[in-house]
């Protein structure tokens, strides 16, 4: 449809533009103004946390057979996996048996099914997915992991904020850019690569919703 305004400009640039509008909206959600303000408790960080965990094991649950893909394949990197840290996370913050309160909000539930949806069926779908996860996690999570330290007295980069710290990826910014290389290579056509544009914007629409569902189980009292 419009290849020949994008003739030329290469795919991250496309997507990290076409995606702007929804990343702020993300980004500038109540809750998460909220949470980052210091004006809610580690509860309501503890229940993100917990957010957080159904979107991974969706991302996660099938990486041998991701890896083996030839459009996931290049993705699929061990140091970017969050699960381990973000279940050593919940044990300290919901204590040994966190898995026994472990819900999943509505929107929560969507936005993992539609990630399990897209690494089952299809791979180009699960790459928006994965970029806009682990990308906004190398970028703006350490932002959350910096205010959580400060704000609930975590140890820094220690328990309850090691979801947030990629101990394997020495130089981030060197690792983002080999990143946006690996997209820019990405083995599908221009009308998939449009699909794939489409679902990024779908992503964070996905992730606005748990914060709006968030904000509506921790509202700030007037």
């Amino acid at each position: 449809m419009h290849t020949s305004d994008s003739a030329g400009t290469p795919f991250s640039t496309i997507i990290r533009t076409a995606s702007h509008e929804q990343h702020v909206e993300a980004e500038t959600s109540t809750f998460m103004g909220d949470l980052l303000g210091a004006r809610l408790g580690v509860d309501a960080y503890a229940r993100y946390t917990e957010q957080l965990w159904f979107v991974y094991a969706a991302l996660e649950r099938d990486v041998e057979k991701l890896a083996a893909d030839p459009v996931t394949g290049p993705f699929i990197r061990r140091e970017l996996l969050r699960l381990p840290s973000l279940e050593r996370d919940l044990a300290h913050l919901r204590g040994p048996h966190w898995r026994e309160g472990l819900t999943a909000l509505p929107a929560t539930q969507a936005y993992a099914d539609r990630v399990a949806e897209c690494a089952r069926d299809w791979p180009a779908g699960y790459i928006a997915h994965h970029y806009t996860r682990y990308l906004g996690d190398l970028s703006g999570g350490q932002i959350i992991r910096d205010k959580a330290e400060r704000t609930w007295g975590f140890a820094r980069k220690g328990d309850g904020v090691r979801f947030y710290v990629f101990e394997e990826i020495a130089n981030p910014a060197a690792f983002k850019r080999s990143y946006r290389e690996l997209l820019d290579a990405v083995a599908v056509d221009d009308l998939e690569k449009q699909r794939v544009v489409a679902e990024c914007k779908q992503a964070f629409a996905l992730n606005t919703a748990v914060f709006r569902g968030l904000g509506e189980e921790f509202p700030l009292s007037a």
